[in-house]
């Protein structure tokens, strides 16, 4: 009768183990490429000074470290507040909905419309910012912006980013095949990743892309260049057929078909955009 409980340990085991490897990727995962990283060693360095005070029983070094941690309990959330924001929402999206309420032939022939409009912006080097949303609401953005509530148009597109229009410098939010708002204010990234010699609509879209999970075109004011934005990493150098196929699989592909494209082909889309 204790083979069926040994078993069972084992099998509760195993599933314990899984848990702490799947929290620890999905973290390692979310900080990485951002200023978490030196955070995460600072904590590892903490952890480790306070096993070596504890095992040698350094009674002063003990007593500092523990003040230490209790301030750090406080300040860490207050201080990586996007970071923990941003793992906190990868961990609560689900499927996306926008294609089962809108329909993806819609979404296919929305993405098609945005990608000619970005083509003839790139061509003219109109700057342009256009966010699209996924599972995370942009409704806080969009509230900042002119709400326009229309269906997606390329005429419409190239109107909204002419340098004469009121709203050329803020940026597009597209929900489905709709354009929700316009001239809408989004949040500046702090990346060091960020080359120096990109101005701020190409910041305002990793800010969005790293505190949502919207995917967010640049269209370079200065030299024309497409590049996008996704999980708070900037891929530059697009052309018309890489931007639709890339929209495609994060838009319109089923969502495990699209982590398994991006896990598996991210190297070569990258290659592909020129990056």
């Amino acid at each position: 009768m204790a083979l069926p409980d040994l078993n069972s340990q084992l099998i509760l085991r195993i599933f314990d183990i899984l848990a702490i490897c799947l929290i620890a990727y999905v973290v390692v995962t979310v900080i990485r490429g951002t200023r978490a990283v030196q955070l995460l060693r600072g904590l590892l360095v903490l952890a480790a000074l306070t096993g070596l005070a504890f095992w040698l029983d350094l009674r002063m070094l003990k007593w500092v470290l523990e003040k230490i941690w209790t301030m750090a309990v406080v300040a860490v959330p207050i201080v990586f507040q996007p970071e923990l924001r941003r793992m906190l929402e990868r961990l609560g999206r689900g499927g996306s909905f926008t294609r089962l309420l809108v329909g993806q032939e819609a979404v296919s022939a929305a993405i098609g419309e945005v990608v000619k409009a970005i083509n003839e912006l790139a061509q003219k080097r109109n700057g342009a910012l256009v966010a699209i949303e996924r599972q995370t609401g942009l409704k806080e953005y969009i509230d900042t912006g002119v709400v326009l509530d229309a269906v997606v148009s390329r005429p419409l597109l190239v109107s909204i980013f002419d340098p004469r229009t009121p709203l050329h410098d803020g940026a597009v939010i597209i929900r489905g095949n709709r354009i929700l708002a316009a001239g809408c204010y989004l949040p500046l990234s702090v990346s060091r990743e960020i080359p120096s010699d990109l101005g701020t609509r190409h910041r305002a879209a990793v800010g969005l892309s790293e505190q949502s999970d919207a995917v967010v075109i640049v269209v370079s004011e200065e030299t024309g260049v497409v590049s996008v934005a996704e999980d708070g990493v900037l891929r530059r150098g697009f052309d018309a057929e890489t931007l639709a196929h890339y929209l495609q699989v994060r838009l319109v592909t089923s969502p495990g078909f699209a982590w398994w494209v991006r896990g598996r082909g991210s190297e070569g889309k990258k290659k592909s955009a020129g990056v």
